[in-house]
């Protein structure tokens, strides 16, 4: 099973997980991937996604998180021992939302919303201080992430598999290019 989450303000409808949902079509294991609209509130998020690979029962769930995704995922690959692939990800998300606070707006759905210091409480509780086995992880990151500085995901994720590429942005240009080592790992 791939579970892809989705970024801060994104969906389901976002370029990477509509790209990688028609890859996995294309292979006829649609059904070995999930992609879930999620809560704005972390606890629920989390509580969610759990809810559903628990009620999947899955043979083995390797996380794809971009973003606040990648957060996500890496409490889940801790808490659960499962895989994590990590594509620009948010570090310590309570600290780089803070900046944030305020009325939101889905880029997708258009949903408005209003992240609080309560979210950056759940988010901070959820927040992981040290990963504990770099080997469940796989990073993806582009130097050219304009919201994110690189520098941060490569040092927390040290030890680590590590893709590191010049240029890019924070969708990750050319994601697509990445299938067969997503799903190799």
């Amino acid at each position: 099973m791939i579970a892809y989450l989705h970024g801060f303000n994104s969906s389901p409808a976002s370029g990477k997980a509509r790209q990688l949902g028609e890859h996995m079509a294309s292979l006829g294991r649609q059904a070995d991937y999930y992609c879930p609209a999620l809560a704005n509130s972390p606890r629920a998020a989390i509580a969610q996604i759990e809810a559903e690979l628990a009620r999947r029962q899955p043979e083995s769930v390797t996380l794809v998180g971009s973003s606040l995704g990648g957060f996500y995922a890496t409490h889940l690959a801790e808490k659960h021992d499962w895989k994590a692939v990590l594509v620009n990800p948010a570090v310590h998300a309570h600290l780089l939302l803070r900046s944030a606070l305020g009325p939101q707006t889905n880029w997708h759905s258009g949903e408005q919303w209003e992240l609080t210091d309560a979210h950056l409480a759940e988010l901070a509780a959820l927040d992981i201080t040290r990963i504990t086995r770099p080997a469940r992880y796989l990073l993806l990151v582009q130097i050219g992430d304009e919201v994110l500085d690189y520098h941060d995901a490569v040092a927390y994720y040290a030890g680590a598999s590590q893709i590191v590429e010049n240029g890019g942005d924070h969708g990750f240009a050319g994601f697509d290019r990445h299938f067969q080592t997503i799903l190799d790992f």
